[in-house]
């Protein structure tokens, strides 16, 4: 049985304590800054939150947050840095709306044919960075980014009258073919209070799926290898390139499912109205959750609390953006506290190994270094020359 290292455990704690008390800091510095009293701007946020109606907003909200992050999270496992994220649940909803509107099958049969052609939308073009990584050297930073460009132009050109789209006059705005009733998603409802979206039992497992892919599976190995050492995980017979690919197309699947919530269980459409910048906002969750499928699930719920939060911030006469400076603040503190942490944890674990090492030699032999009679090297050279 593995020995409990009580140490290892308060590193582990000290290090969101220390981003949460660094970010309330700077936070309530900040508010004292523009004239504000920053306890009171706490407990508003706090109350406003914890209602029955923001509660629900949070949860629908977090879905589809945890779902991005989970997408972002398996390409930062191994060092790549899907930025595309954004672009490749766009694409994905855009196509797999405009593939539901077009089908009338059974619930049973249709709603997992949406998800999946989601899914290889998503896979397909995030694989593009993937082979210009591994065939020409592209940065998948790069890459990614133009991949999102790429992909509002396409959405724009098939989502028009005589396409995919058409135009609602009453609403002036571009849509796909709604869903048919049988395309749409469980919810559930709560007493008095808006419905919470069925999709994040789909979510929570995909979370599930991830931490047991890459935690309990040869292939989740061979991804964190390649993510310490390219080097030793090619010495090691595993091949960079494939992983670079396949992790691209894993990261675009899991994105893929990123606009389902919206699809299935709110909009049935995708319309020019449809949300964005969701996958950049996985960015800042899978940060705040170090990839861990529970801290990602934590960032995505705190990240969705603080933007509620901010209408109640507004009813009290608080500027809108001191919310985006909270999420950056937290952000940054985060980063930071577990860089300090790590460097401490590291340092503590050199101090260790030096002693145990000091330990297992021995004391000095008596005499010193030069032998146990007390003489030293010189005595031994004089003697041998008379």
């Amino acid at each position: 049985m593995r020995k409990f290292d009580k140490d290892r455990a308060i590193l582990g704690v000290a290090a969101p304590v220390l981003a949460v008390v660094g970010a309330l800091v700077v936070t309530a510095l900040v508010l004292l800054a523009t004239g504000k009293e920053p306890f009171h701007a706490f407990n508003v946020m706090v109350d406003y939150g914890s209602k029955s109606d923001s509660q629900v907003y949070i949860l629908n909200k977090a879905t589809t947050y945890y779902l991005a992050g989970l997408a972002v999270a398996v390409g930062f496992r191994m060092n790549l840095f899907n930025i595309g994220v954004d672009g490749q649940y766009r694409l994905a909803a855009f196509f797999a709306a405009a593939v539901g509107g077009a089908l009338s099958l059974p619930g049973v049969i249709q709603i997992p044919i949406i998800i999946l052609t989601s899914m290889v939308v998503g896979a397909a073009w995030a694989a593009i960075a993937g082979v210009l990584k591994v065939t020409r050297g592209v940065s998948e930073v790069i890459s990614t980014i133009m991949l999102n460009s790429l992909a509002g132009i396409v959405i724009g050109y098939f989502l028009r009258d005589g396409k995919l789209g058409h135009t609602d006059k009453d609403a002036n705005m571009v849509s796909t073919t709604p869903l048919p009733s049988s395309s749409h998603l469980f919810n559930f409802h709560p007493a008095n209070t808006d419905p919470i979206v069925g999709f994040i039992v789909f979510a929570v497992l995909a979370g599930v799926i991830y931490w047991f892919v890459l935690s309990r599976t040869r292939f989740g190995f061979d991804l964190r290898a390649v993510g310490r050492s390219e080097s030793a995980a090619e010495a090691s017979g595993v091949s960079v390139k494939k992983m670079v690919v396949t992790s691209m197309l894993i990261s675009g699947a899991m994105a893929g499912l990123v606009g389902m919530p919206t699809l299935l269980n709110q909009s049935y459409e995708y319309g020019t109205d449809f949300p964005t910048g969701i996958g950049f906002t996985g960015i800042a969750v899978a940060l705040l959750g170090r990839n861990n499928p529970i801290g990602i699930g934590v960032g995505a719920v705190l990240w969705a609390f603080l933007e509620r939060a901010s209408s109640g911030l507004e009813f009290e006469g608080y500027d809108q953006e001191i919310v985006g400076v909270i999420q950056g603040v937290i952000v940054l503190a985060v980063v930071i506290a577990y860089e300090l942490v790590r460097r401490y944890g590291l340092t503590r674990q050199q101090r260790q190994v030096g002693a145990e090492l000091a330990a297992a030699a021995g004391p000095p032999p008596p005499g010193g270094p030069g032998g146990s009679d007390g003489r030293d090297g010189n005595d031994d050279k004089q003697e041998v020359t008379a």
